[in-house]
């Protein structure tokens, strides 16, 4: 029973973790767009974004992310470290790794954009909150699928490139120049 209360408390913290990277993301767009803007409104909107972001990531993300972090390593050990030998798992600790990457990135960019520095343009950032979303589906994909995922590699893989493009076509239609 530990087991499964531990693997709810996981999900239930993978859930805020993710929630808390893709609204960090769009803080970024809304800080970078502001960073454009004239004054008063520039300094007014930069120093509310730069709060937002320090506590959204602060009281949210990092600590979702150690506990789910926690839980896996829990998860892990309770089962003699058996699932390290399955195909499935490798898949998804892969992009659990492509994940941490992520979040290291997105947290030079809140840095940066505390500085007032705008590290790239709110489009790139909008195709960036997408990087998230490519990550939990093969993440999720991976553990639900388990071993069928090598029985069907080829068209999962294909549906996933597929899936990639679309949502960046997506980005690209509904992203419009906003007016200050």
């Amino acid at each position: 029973m530990t087991y499964q209360i531990i693997e709810a408390i996981h999900i239930i913290f993978v859930v805020s973790y993710f929630a808390g990277l893709f609204y960090i993301v769009r803080l970024f767009v809304y800080h970078t767009e502001a960073l454009d803007m004239e004054e008063p409104k520039r300094t007014i909107l930069h120093e509310q974004y730069s709060l937002m972001e320090r506590r959204l990531w602060s009281i949210i993300t990092l600590p979702a992310l150690i506990i789910l972090v926690s839980c896996g390593l829990y998860m892990l050990y309770a089962t003699g470290w058996g699932f390290l030998k399955q195909g499935w798992m490798h898949i998804k600790l892969l992009f659990v790794v492509f994940l941490l990457a992520y979040h290291f990135g997105a947290w030079r960019i809140m840095r940066s954009l505390r500085k007032a520095v705008k590290p790239t343009n709110s489009f790139r950032l909008r195709l960036l909150n997408e990087v998230a979303t490519m990550i939990l589906f093969v993440i999720v994909f991976a553990v639900v699928l388990k071993d069928m995922i090598f029985s069907y590699w080829y068209w999962i893989l294909i549906s996933f490139v597929a899936l990639g493009m679309l949502i960046m076509l997506i980005v690209r239609l509904v992203n419009k120049p906003t007016k200050h």
